[in-house]
């Protein structure tokens, strides 16, 4: 116990955050886009807003944290897609309002009380499934072919059919005609809702200016209201249904809206462009969207984090040890240090600046959503949510630095920096245009060169072997291979002779070995030796010193002489080479 407690305590100590508050019965079940900080009262203290999903989809609230505990809760009607806060006006007091985007409305809270209900506009729909419901009123057809007609609508028409279509094609045969007597005297209605929604600033970068709200529908669109009256600024088309939304810059001056889609791909669009400008294709479906600075990160669902620019080019790939939970952005403006948060299926929380790993937090529970900012009086406050309803807030000690360097193992920070590749100046240009013209021509020369330096080297090999200069001497009667390797750059040079016997396996014995040159260019300190017997397959090195004693760089050959005396065969025979 004693260990584990030590343990503990070592590693809060060197942790960079502070264990501020703990509830593991909060039940708490959000994602990070339900969850905002904001100063709802304007007396400079923030509260934790929270649209919280409820259990099974049952008891959906709006949850108003004051430090460690409940303030207030208010009762919604639908599951909450995403929870903003946002200025509506320059009134005083600067208090906040929040919306809450659920279904295909938006309900906007002030003072934390209801205070507008927007809801998307309707969606045109299929004339032939009007018509067939037309023919349903008048009782022209019965549910059976109403049915066989609306299945045959909903494979062929581009137009998706209406809520009412789709159920009346999931009763049953007993049930059909009950729910047309109900229905056909009622128009047809097609409503979209809303999966994701974010806030641009109207007319300045101001942390207390008015925003406008940025809406992604189910239908592939993304709307841009108008703070106070809440009509639509702006509306875009997108090739897919958005799940995930950033946003940077001012209505009025200029914006990038950064979608991940359901497609597995990201679009960016710019102000007055109707479809996307760029399109990021990922790996695998998009599990979160955060931009640090100007680049872009995204998280996928095949355990990857991956770093783009904003106009789509790839930076880098990190592999994540889990799958991706949550992610989020880390902004200590103090510092201007920005960071990604990610929270993993294992329990813990990674953090990076770019590609490097920076930090890793180790939590009790499996994180859903994460925030970080503000929170009562502390700037730097982190607040996570867990899988099993907890609620975990951290602060951020004021000592803490994050170090640039990634702290995981694997290659150094300077394998990752991008070259300085100078730009291409009007000599490479017009280098390359005269290279494309005159690519054959240019080929020809560059082939009849080699073949002359190719000549060159055949010529100079046989001249070397003409003039024994090869370092490969010739053999003796005896099985010998002799080769020399010069040393020093003078005047002063070391002479090494490998001498090896190739034979099967006989020996050789009493082998002479001497040096023949210019006495009045060379001195040499020994240059007549005995070589010990020679067992077959072993390498025997011979060493002198050559001095030189000309100052007018004058070079000369220097002769090997081997002899190997044999009694029974007569007379002696000897090998020569030269060395320059």
């Amino acid at each position: 116990m004693a260990a584990g407690s030590s343990s503990s305590e070592s590693n809060e100590a060197n942790s960079k955050w502070l264990d501020a508050h703990y509830d593991p019965m909060a039940n708490l079940y959000t994602f990070s886009s339900c969850i905002s900080l904001a100063d709802l009262h304007g007396d400079g203290e923030y509260k934790l807003v929270v649209g919280d999903l409820g259990m099974a989809g049952h008891t959906m609230r709006l949850k108003v944290y004051r430090g460690t505990g409940l303030a207030s809760e208010s009762t919604l009607l639908d599951l909450p897609a995403a929870v903003a806060t946002f200025l509506m006006d320059q009134n005083e007091p600067r208090t906040p309002a929040v919306a809450v985007a659920s279904g295909p409305f938006v309900y906007v809270y002030k003072n934390l009380r209801p205070y507008f209900k927007f809801t998307l506009p309707p969606l045109d729909a299929n004339p032939l499934e009007q018509d067939v419901w037309e023919q349903a009123k008048e009782d022209m057809i019965d549910p059976l072919t109403l049915k066989e007609m609306l299945e045959g609508i909903r494979d062929k028409a581009e137009i998706p059919l209406s809520v009412r279509s789709l159920r009346f094609l999931a009763q049953d045969v007993p049930a059909m005609e009950n729910f047309v007597n109900l229905h056909k005297g009622q128009p047809i209605k097609r409503q979209t809702v809303i999966t994701c929604m974010s806030t641009l600033k109207k007319n300045m970068a101001d942390e207390d200016s008015v925003s406008c709200l940025v809406i992604g529908t189910e239908s592939a669109d993304v709307l841009i209201l108008d703070p106070e009256a809440f009509t639509i600024l702006a509306k875009m088309t997108l090739p897919s249904v958005p799940a995930f939304l950033d946003v940077l810059g001012q209505f009025d001056v200029e914006y990038r809206v950064t979608v991940a889609c359901r497609d597995g791909s990201i679009y960016i669009l710019r102000r007055d462009s109707k479809r996307p400008k760029y399109c990021i294709e990922l790996s695998a479906q998009p599990v979160g969207l955060v931009r640090v600075h100007k680049n872009i990160v995204a998280g996928c669902s095949d355990e990857t984090l991956q770093g783009y620019t904003q106009k789509g080019k790839k930076l880098w790939t990190v592999y994540l040890p889990a799958a991706l939970m949550t992610m989020s952005l880390l902004d200590q403006k103090s510092r201007g240090f920005q960071a990604v948060m990610v929270g993993l299926a294992n329990q813990e929380v990674h953090m990076y600046r770019d590609k490097n790993l920076v930090d890793v937090i180790h939590t009790q529970d499996v994180v859903t959503s994460i925030c970080f900012g503000r929170y009562g009086r502390e700037d730097n406050t982190l607040i996570m949510t867990t899988k099993g309803g907890g609620l975990i807030i951290k602060i951020l000690k004021r000592t803490a630095v994050f170090e640039e360097k990634d702290t995981s193992l694997g290659p150094p920070v300077a394998q990752s920096i991008r070259l300085s590749v100078p730009k291409k100046t009007r000599l490479y240009v017009d280098q390359t245009l005269r290279e494309r013209e005159n690519a054959v021509a240019m080929h020809r020369v560059f082939q009849m060169d080699l073949y002359r330096l190719r000549l060159m080297a055949a010529r100079a090999y046989v001249k070397a072997l003409e003039s024994s200069l090869a370092p490969v001497t010739s053999t003796l009667q005896e099985p010998l291979k002799m080769n020399a390797v010069v040393q020093g750059i003078g005047p002063t040079f070391k002479l090494t002779l490998h001498i090896q016997n190739t034979s099967a396996g006989r020996p050789s014995i009493n082998l002479l070995v001497s040096f023949l040159y210019d006495q009045g260019l060379y001195a040499m300190k020994r240059a007549f030796f005995k070589a010990p017997m020679l067992v077959p397959g072993l390498n025997y090195p011979i060493e002198t010193f050559v001095e030189c004693l000309s100052d007018k760089g004058i070079s000369d050959v220097i002769k090997l002489q081997g002899t190997s005396p044999r009694p029974t065969q007569g007379p002696h025979c000897s090998g020569c080479c030269d060395w320059t």
